[in-house]
């Protein structure tokens, strides 16, 4: 799963070293609510010919709408690459997220996530989690929250199929530079709840920078270790991306 391209992982990275560096603290204040959804799509592929026989397309869209005391959210993001006409990359995943605020800063979450990588061999993974959340910073700049609770997953990974209870913690952190560049990252730990042997590992850095109003560089890099993998597999997959996205 691993298909990185030098330069785009050189430039990313500096992209990433650079916002990290002036992240610092804003005041607080607080946030302003929006009826309306917040949507951006973003795409990007890589082709070579001659030499090489490479394709690697990736491309997600996410939405996000925020009104009185409700959060709600959806992603999804698509990956397919082939070395030489033979496949080494083809991912879905999906998500969406429905969060109940009690408070300005405490609020109660649903979620539910899937996923399918056929090189990985999971054929299919299911995650339905609640709990609870905080948001330890929250103004207009700056989100910092940390959530958990109990889930269930339901996967077919190796031609066996599974369903085992777990105990979802992740966390999210989201800086706004300015009114077109912004930072984020997130991270989310799955433990099976009785063999701890068993766990996922999810983690995610990124940085954008808007060209326009509308359009903007978008660069991330998405981790995922598996603890206990399909037969033949390896622990860990490791994904940079970097395209251009739009804001609806």
């Amino acid at each position: 799963m691993k298909n990185y391209s030098r330069s785009v992982s050189s430039a990313a990275g500096t992209l990433i070293f650079s916002a990290a560096v002036f992240s610092s603290t804003a005041a607080e204040a607080p946030a302003a609510p929006t009826d309306a959804w917040e949507t951006s799509a973003a795409a990007g592929l890589t082709l070579t010919r001659g030499n090489s026989d490479t394709l690697l397309f990736n491309a997600n869209l996410w939405s996000q709408k925020k009104w009185e005391r409700n959060e709600l959210s959806f992603g999804v993001d698509a990956s397919y690459g082939e070395n030489n006409s033979i496949k080494n990359t083809e991912s879905l995943h999906g998500f969406g997220q429905y969060n109940r605020l009690f408070t300005d800063r405490c609020y109660g979450y649903a979620r539910l996530d899937g996923l399918h990588d056929s090189i990985a061999d999971v054929e299919y993974r299911v995650t339905l989690s609640a709990g609870g959340g905080y948001y330890f910073i929250k103004n207009d700049t700056t989100r910092l929250s940390a959530e958990a609770g109990p889930g269930i997953v339901f996967e077919k990974q190796g031609g066996r199929s599974h369903e085992y209870l777990v105990l979802r913690v992740a966390e999210r952190f989201e800086h706004k530079l300015n009114d077109r560049a912004r930072i984020w990252q997130s991270a989310e730990y799955l433990p099976q709840v009785d063999n701890f042997n068993n766990y996922i590992l999810n983690g995610e850095i990124g940085v954008e920078a808007g060209l326009t109003s509308k359009l903007s560089l978008r660069s991330y890099l998405q981790d995922t270790y598996d603890n206990e993998p399909a037969p033949g597999r390896k622990q860990n997959d490791l994904k940079l991306v970097a395209g251009i996205a739009y804001k609806f």
